[in-house]
Order: structure tokens, then C-alpha cells, then sequence
């Protein structure tokens, strides 16, 4: 799914060293301006956007193995490297504090005890189906109490240009990943910080709480964009087990593993899509896969591919390297489970070399025990893609390239009664699909909801209430070095039963002097009773009435906010995960620093009290 790769592409491209005695200011220019100076099209971040990251961050990002430009990084020296960071920074080494928990945390321990039996949002959805929809009484909200919203606190992710994982709420305690490689666990009401815990690479997951110890304890599972599955105390953040369930170097995780009777399921997909923009990159041997593991453990139960022949030698590009085919077919998002079939589902994403595999752009049928294939539906065939295809050097873009539709959301499990059912997915098309579960994915309707594209049609997915499917679109057209503030965006409601529109809201149009702002509308839909919450590039967080899409309550999050924390904080575009809302109050991440779009690095909660 490349919207989640992208800022892995060819900022420092693997030529020759230079002297020593070249500036900074034309190491830039020569091997990083291409990409960041164009991140509308190359999706990488803006230099706007690193210029508010520190140096240490942006060495990280060169030098770890787990650094997202660690590839790029390795054909500069150390000098060039530091000096790059001081340059895209602005600011010198040491600038960047360490968190204060002394200063920040909380003063009381609030009880922990039988925390699933409250009201929580727990995960990508709060319900294995992945509805995304909750409940009257678990939300404590309703669209009579909508205008009693206001802001009741703010929290900065310390020196990060992205807020990218979901919030989880469980016992009046929030827990959330980061960019900055940081777990966090807070106050629900106060936003005071429980503990903290590091880990090894970026945290785009959302997490997931689960008993452990015959119910005596619980434990906060999730993945990093190394591949790695954790799982922590959830009262202490002591960490229990972590697990490397994907060697390729470029394995990451960002959907949710959903937890169900002791067993933790966990997607992986790749960053592998931006890596064979390198012509001298061997494109490509990445697999995408769903993993079982023994949740009090870590022990791995089973392992499925979503390709199920391992990639071989196909040839070589132009350049002489050598390709490798079949690959991709990543799982970006949460698994749905079908409990009393003991099934599992999870929508896949694109191939990244030709021929495309026949699990590509699809929706695939697991046995929840084996994790034995079922059966899969494929959507789109002959979808082929990486990012080598919107580049000047197409080397590794492969012939006949696919237009890149794959899934970024997860599918979602709908009862329409009569003993029907189905499964209801969005694909980057700008398709909307309705399949039968019950006959190997038999199509039931098919609706455009958008234009599709790259970025474009719907990306992080929809959500449903008993009737009505509510759907967001992306529509961002890529190609001009900046954002188009003008096009882009966009809600609408179709009926579970056929498809049927009920109603469309048009985007809003964006502020003539905000810079990287688009209406367009890529973050995941949150649904409860009455009301339809979608965030928008633009940065505003807006709820719609369910009955006819009218705007009832509009919040405008790109600004600077005074954070509980002490760090800077600052809102920007909502992409990515959705808002989660309970007990009356909503929580919402702000800022996306990729595609050109703005960056920020804040949580915020709002409550009607």
C-alpha cells in the first residue's frame, strides 16, 4: 500500500561520496532536493516538514538499521550524514530534551481491575468485525450533546512530524504508539503519562489490550515498523515478550493485530515498494503474510503468506540487476474475524513486480486455527506497481505497470439479515465492494464512491453502523510538486443492503493562505449512533449527521496548542487512523508530515463535560 511507504523513496541516491569539503547546503541539493522539494509527488516529507524535526532524529532516520532512509543513508559518510542533519534541521545536536516523567506523570494509579468490562475502544475497531462503530452507551455521546464538545487537553509526541497511531482507550487509560519510537500510556481525563516505553522502530499499529495470566494481568500488544510484535504490562509498560515475525529488512506493521481466545493475528506488509525506486535495487522479494501468535508467549502458532510460492529470478532490469517475481501483496490493515466460522479476513495490497500475483488487490479467507488460504477474491488483477513508476528512472517500474489500487482499510463483516451477510470493503479505485462470505466472496454490489488513484479513492476505510456504510475519499491527485487545495475529499452513506447512495457531503474548500492543505479526506470514518466523524487534510476533524450528512460540529486542529506535556505541540492534516470515541469523550490524533501534507505531532481530547 504505498500511501504508507512512501517517504522511502530516492532522497539520497547511491553514488559516489563526496569530498568532505562539499557544504551541506549542495549535498541537499544534489541528493535530496529531488524528492523533498516535490513531496506532493514523491511523498517523501516536505522540507518544511524536516526542518521541524531535530538532527538527532533525522541521523536516526540515516544511520539505524531500522531508519526509514537508513538504505539512502549508507552512500553518504558519517560526516555527510551529520552534516545533512544539521543542515534539513536547522538546529544543533542536543536540542531535543528527554521526556520528564518526573515532571509529567501521574501523581495517583488508577485502578486496573476487570478493564474489558467498561466501555473502551480497543484496537483499529472496538468489535472483530471492524465496524468501527460504537455504541450509545459506550460513546456517552450523541448528536443532541455534539455542541457540548470542547477541548480538554492536549499531548505532544516530543519532536515528531506524525501522529499516526490510533488511540486506545481502555480503563480511563490511553494508550498509543509514535513515530518517535515511543509506546505511551496515559490519563484518559487529564492527559498525565502513566509510563513510557521505547521501541525499535516507528509505532504506526494501534494497540491492542488482552488478558494474560488466566485473566490476572493485562497486556498491551502491537507492532513497529520493523517488524516486531510486542507486548508490554499494561500497568507498568514492563516489556513481557517481543517477536521478529518478518526478517526481510523492509517488513513493517501498521495494521492492528486483533486478539481473539489467546491468539494475537498480525498483518505484515513493507516498505519494499519504495525501495525498488533504486535501480540498482533487486525488485522484489518481500512477501506479505498474517502471523499467529500464542499471545501470553509469543510463540508463533502459524505463519501464512499472501503469495504462496517464494519469489525467483525473473530476469534483469536495464541496469543488469537482477528482478525477482512474484512479490508484494502486503496486509496494511487490522485482521476481521468471523468468530463462529473460525475465520479470519484481511484485504491485501499490490504486487511489486510483474507478472502480479492472483492474491493481489484482494480480500483472502483464512482458517483462524491453520491459517490455511479458504479462498480469495480478487478485485483488481494485473495490478503491478511500485514507486519506481513516478519516477524520471523508471528502471524497476515494471512493463504494463498497474495503476496501483490495492486495499489500505480492512474489510467489514455486516449481518443483513434473512441469515445474509457480507463483507463490505473500499480499494483505492475509489470502489466500493459488498462480497458474500458465505460463497468464496461472491460479488454481491459494487459502487464508485470515488475517482481512485495512487492516493486517491479510499484509503484508511469506512465504517458501518446496522444500515448504512459511511465512506471518506481521498481523490488526491498526485503529479505537481504541491497538494491541490481544491480537489479532493468528500462523504457519502450507502445502504448495506444494495449499495444505494443515501446522501453525499461535499468537501470544504481550504483556506487560501494554508499552506499543503487538501480537502481531501483519507483518514478513517468513526461512527456512532447519529453521528459520522471524519478528519480531513485540511486539519479540521468534522461530524456529519447520519440522516443527511449535514455538518454538526466542526473543529479546525492545524494550529499550536498549550500541551499537558510542556513540548511543542502543533495539529496538522488527519490521515491515517480515525478518531476513537468513549464515556462522552473523543480522541483524535493530528498531523501527517508526508505527501507534502501538514505536519504535526499532537493527541487531542475533547469531552462534554
Amino acid at each position: 500500500m504505498t500511501t504508507r511507504i512512501v517517504f522511502l523513496v530516492t532522497c539520497l541516491f547511491l553514488t559516489p561520496a563526496l569530498a568532505f569539503s562539499q557544504d551541506a547546503a549542495t549535498l541537499y541539493q544534489r541528493h535530496c532536493a529531488t524528492c523533498h522539494e516535490a513531496s506532493a509527488q514523491t511523498r517523501a516529507p516536505s522540507r518544511d516538514a524536516l526542518r521541524q524535526l531535530t538532527p538527532e532524529r533525522i541521523l536516526d532516520a540515516l544511520e539505524a538499521i531500522t531508519g526509514v532512509m537508513s538504505a539512502q543513508g549508507l552512500a553518504r559518510t558519517p560526516a555527510e550524514r551529520r552534516a545533512l542533519a544539521l543542515y534539513l534541521s536547522g538546529k544543533p545536536f542536543g536540542t531535543e530534551k528527554p521526556f520528564d516523567l518526573d515532571r509529567v506523570g501521574c501523581r495517583e494509579q488508577t485502578g486496573f481491575t476487570e478493564p474489558l468490562s467498561r466501555p473502551n475502544w480497543n484496537g483499529w475497531s472496538n468489535s472483530p468485525s471492524n465496524s468501527r462503530f460504537q455504541d450509545g452507551i459506550a460513546a456517552g455521546l450523541d448528536a443532541d450533546r455534539m455542541s457540548q464538545l470542547k477541548l480538554k487537553w492536549a499531548f505532544a509526541y516530543p519532536g515528531d512530524i506524525m501522529a499516526y497511531s490510533q488511540p486506545t482507550i481502555v480503563a480511563g487509560r490511553v494508550f498509543v504508539g509514535s513515530a518517535g519510537r515511543k509506546v505511551y500510556s496515559l490519563n484518559a481525563t487529564t492527559g498525565c503519562v502513566y509510563w513510557t516505553y521505547t521501541t525499535d522502530s516507528g509505532v504506526r499499529s494501534a494497540i491492542t489490550i488482552g488478558p494474560v495470566n488466566n485473566g490476572e494481568s493485562f497486556a498491551v500488544y502491537f507492532g513497529d515498523l520493523a517488524g516486531n510484535v510486542y507486548a508490554l504490562d499494561a500497568v507498568t509498560g514492563k516489556l513481557l515478550w517481543k517477536n521478529s515475525v518478518e526478517k526481510h529488512p523492509a517488513a513493517r506493521i501498521t495494521g492492528a493485530p486483533r486478539l481473539y481466545a489467546g491468539r494475537l493475528y498480525v498483518p505484515v506488509s513493507s516498505l519494499e515498494e519504495g525501495s525498488s525506486s533504486l535501480p540498482n535495487y533487486e525488485c522484489c522479494t518481500f512477501r506479505g503474510s498474517v502471523v499467529a501468535l500464542d499471545a501470553a508467549t509469543g510463540k508463533q502458532i502459524w505463519k501464512t503468506f499472501t503469495i504462496p510460492q517464494a519469489p525467483r529470478q525473473v530476469g534483469k532490469n536495464s541496469k543488469g540487476v537482477l528482478r525477482w517475481a512474484p512479490s508484494g501483496v502486503g496486509v496494511w490493515s487490522s485482521p476481521t474475524l468471523d468468530v463462529n466460522h473460525r475465520t479470519l479476513y484481511v484485504t491485501s495490497g499490490d504486487s511489486y513486480s510483474a507478472p502480479a500475483a492472483k492474491t493481489s488487490d484482494a480480500i483472502i479467507a483464512m482458517n483462524m486455527d491453520t491459517g490455511r488460504i479458504l479462498w480469495v477474491r480478487q478485485l483488481l488483477d494485473k495490478d503491478a506497481w511500485n514507486v519506481a513508476c513516478m519516477q524520471q528512472d523508471r528502471t524497476n517500474c515494471p512493463e504494463d505497470a498497474g495503476p496501483d489500487y490495492d486495499f489500505g482499510s480492512s474489510a467489514i463483516l455486516v449481518d443483513l439479515g434473512n441469515g445474509r451477510r457480507a463483507l463490505v470493503s473500499g480499494q483505492k479505485s475509489g470502489m466500493v465492494h459488498a462480497i458474500d462470505p458465505d460463497r468464496e466472496g461472491e460479488i454481491l454490489w459494487q459502487v464508485r464512491a470515488g475517482r481512485g488513484g495512487v492516493v486517491g479513492g479510499i484509503e484508511w476505510g469506512p465504517a458501518a453502523d446496522d444500515k448504512n456504510l459511511y465512506v471518506a475519499i481521498s481523490d488526491i491527485p498526485l503529479g505537481d510538486a504541491e497538494l491541490n487545495p481544491k480537489v479532493g475529499g468528500g462523504l457519502l452513506a450507502l445502504q448495506l443492503s444494495d449499495g444505494k447512495q443515501l446522501w453525499r457531503a461535499d468537501p470544504a474548500p481550504c483556506p487560501a493562505d494554508r499552506k499543503g492543505c487538501s480537502p481531501g479526506q483519507s483518514a478513517a470514518v468513526t461512527v456512532i449512533p447519529g453521528v459520522v466523524f471524519s478528519g480531513s487534510l485540511d486539519g479540521h476533524l468534522r461530524a456529519y449527521s447520519t440522516t443527511d450528512g449535514r455538518v454538526i460540529w466542526d473543529y479546525d486542529t492545524a494550529h499550536e496548542f498549550k500541551t499537558v506535556n510542556g513540548a511543542a505541540g502543533h495539529g496538522g492534516a488527519i490521515n491515517g487512523p480515525g478518531a476513537t470515541v468513549v464515556g462522552g469523550m473523543l480522541f483524535v490524533n493530528s498531523g501527517y508530515g508526508f505527501l507534502g501534507q501538514m505536519p504535526g505531532n499532537v493527541l487531542l481530547a475533547f469531552s462534554v463535560e
